[in-house]
């Protein structure tokens, strides 16, 4: 049993972090072997990362029929850690078959 304080996270969404960016081509296409759309979030310096998954999949796998969906751009105020609130900007990018 899950405590309430973590949220769940859908199976279909791939959030990008600091590791080699192969790691999330990977897991985007293992997730849509299954899922029909998947979501690449990312925010601050890894939407760079987020944009470079998308376009490879896209790109690199066209002949399998992959296609960018909608992108979402936004920001989330957070809490630094010395108190002070600051914007981070976010994305979304939806990856379909």
């Amino acid at each position: 049993m899950s405590s309430g304080a973590e949220p769940r996270r859908a199976n279909n969404v791939i959030l990008i972090g600091k590791k080699p960016l192969m790691t999330y081509v990977t897991a985007t296409l293992v997730q849509l072997a299954s899922e029909p759309t998947v979501i690449v979030k990312a925010r601050g310096k890894s939407i760079a990362r987020a944009v470079d998954v998308a376009q490879i999949i896209a790109k690199r796998m066209d002949n399998m029929g992959y296609k960018i969906g909608n992108v979402k751009i936004g920001s989330q105020t957070i809490q630094s850690d010395d108190g002070r609130e600051r914007n981070v900007s976010t994305i979304e990018v939806q990856i379909s078959r």
